[in-house]
């Protein structure tokens, strides 16, 4: 048995935000007590309200917070570890690593692996080799369709939402509109989510040559890709203008491409009765599309079973990508423009809004410079959260929690995400007030590709606590 007091904190979760003391017993919070509490001789006090004898004659551990904010740990929809198959990028343990130094008690991994996760064995096997390192729990998804191959479904057939709550083709959309009304329609009859990665493949195709053309460009002129703070070479305006241009080309097809995947895929879950949960959205267009589906539901003009949620990620909330050096940061989808980012905002600020994942994509440094789409996120989406949202625009820290803790647990169905009794003991200590700057060279993840090298961040996340135990930092 083991028992964890954790005084002299700022308790912040999706309702409270209180000086107070939390009890946990064998993983599971036992008591939220609200109240000034500093030293541990006035914890065991409090404490002993609600700990039986035996409990505690086995010397619970007492962790002082020293003043700083407790918050239920954060939980990722989508991220990437790249396992089995491309264990230079992420494997296991830097993944796990990596989501504990950024404050994450929960995963959601998506099956771009190699080979793709296109069965319940192989999924069940990785969750089986994550859960025995005790750092963090790990859903792994399954592809909608086998090996992304766009036509099987059978697979979802044998899956359960308790085991396999979530179901994606992400790194790719499904191309067919009618196998996708298949799957939506086995994943609706089983209460499984369908996470959608919204991009039509044809115009996803038609954006890939401009990309190349703007890599070719940095190539023979020395221009480091993906690596946007590096010092460039001086070059010709036409250089730049045709990188840049191709590069505006190709995100603007890559908009169009989210943005009608994204009406097709709430329609099809519409007909099929799905909860549609749509991935990274990055554009008004998309937004809008789905803020009018959420009204639909509110005024019940759709089937019953039918339900759409939306993420959001940290890096289309902190930054645009219409200009160098930020346009040549590739990403799916890319970093958008400043009136599509002030509309993620509003949309988070409106409640359309129901969660922020990071879309880790880890990738070498070699991959990245030939134009491998995607960035590092665990270690740094709080600090970029808590930058723009609670810094910037007067975002209260229980509404970040909301959209990063217990918003997701709900998505989920799992105990887990605030503080309450009886619920998971994952915390995450934090600092929101400290500032620090973001050095990747340090970070637990093997991909230290991110736009944010050497940027100045506010928020600071500590120590991070796995089940009841401390499994990243110190107290």
């Amino acid at each position: 048995m083991k028992t964890m007091v954790i005084y002299n904190a700022v308790l912040v979760d999706s309702k409270i935000s209180h000086p107070g003391t939390i009890v946990a017993v064998n993983g599971k919070i036992r008591a939220v007590l609200l109240g000034h509490c500093k030293t541990a001789k006035e914890a065991l006090k409090t404490a002993s309200a609600v700990l039986s004898e035996s409990e505690l004659n086995q010397k619970p551990e007492f962790l002082d917070a020293n003043g700083l904010t407790l918050m239920p740990s954060f939980i990722d929809m989508h991220a990437h570890f790249r396992y089995p198959g491309q264990t230079e990028k992420e494997d296991l343990d830097s993944g796990l690593r990596a989501a504990a130094a950024g404050g994450f008690g929960t995963l959601v991994l998506m099956p771009n692996t190699k080979p793709v996760i296109s069965d319940k064995e192989s999924a069940k096997k990785v969750m089986a080799e994550a859960n025995e390192k005790h750092l963090a729990r790990i859903f792994q998804t399954i592809s909608i369709t086998k090996n992304f191959e766009g036509s099987d479904t059978s697979e979802l057939e044998k899956l359960t939402a308790k085991e396999f709550p979530v179901v994606s083709e992400d790194g790719r959309d499904v191309g067919s509109a009618s196998v996708m009304l298949d799957g939506m329609g086995k994943a609706g009859e089983r209460n499984i989510i369908v996470s959608c990665h919204c991009e039509d493949l044809s115009l996803a195709a038609d954006a890939k040559p401009y990309r190349q053309r703007a890599l070719d460009f940095m190539k023979k002129y020395n221009i480091p890709a993906g690596k946007v703070n590096a010092k460039t070479p001086d070059v010709p305006n036409s250089v730049n203008f045709e990188i840049d241009g191709n590069l505006t080309t190709a995100n603007n097809l890559l908009a169009l491409a989210e943005d009608t995947a994204t009406m097709r895929n709430i329609e099809i879950a519409k007909l099929a009765g799905c909860h549609v949960h749509i991935c990274h959205c990055s554009t008004k267009n998309s937004m809008d599309a789905v803020r009018r589906a959420k009204a639909a539901i509110r005024a019940k003009e759709t089937p019953q079973s039918f339900d759409c949620t939306v993420e959001v990620t940290p890096h289309h909330l902190g930054l645009v990508g219409t200009d160098a050096p930020n346009i040549r940061a590739l990403v799916n989808p890319p970093l958008r423009s400043e009136d599509d980012r002030r509309a993620i905002i509003e949309a988070l600020r409106d409640g359309t809004v129901d969660c922020i994942a990071t879309d880790h994509a880890p990738h070498t440094q070699e991959d990245k410079a030939a134009g491998s789409p995607g960035f590092t996120g665990l270690e740094t989406a709080f600090a970029v959260c808590n930058t723009v949202l609670c810094k910037k625009e007067d975002f209260s820290l229980s509404k970040l929690s909301e959209l990063m803790s217990d918003n997701p647990a709900k998505l989920l169905k799992i105990e887990s995400g605030k503080f309450e009794e009886n619920y998971d003991a994952n915390f995450v200590l934090v600092n929101p007030d400290e500032e620090w700057t973001v050095k990747p060279a340090k970070f637990f993840s093997k991909g230290k590709s991110t736009p944010l090298e050497d940027k100045k961040l506010i928020g600071k996340v500590h120590a991070t606590i796995f089940n009841g135990e401390v499994v990243y930092g110190k107290f």
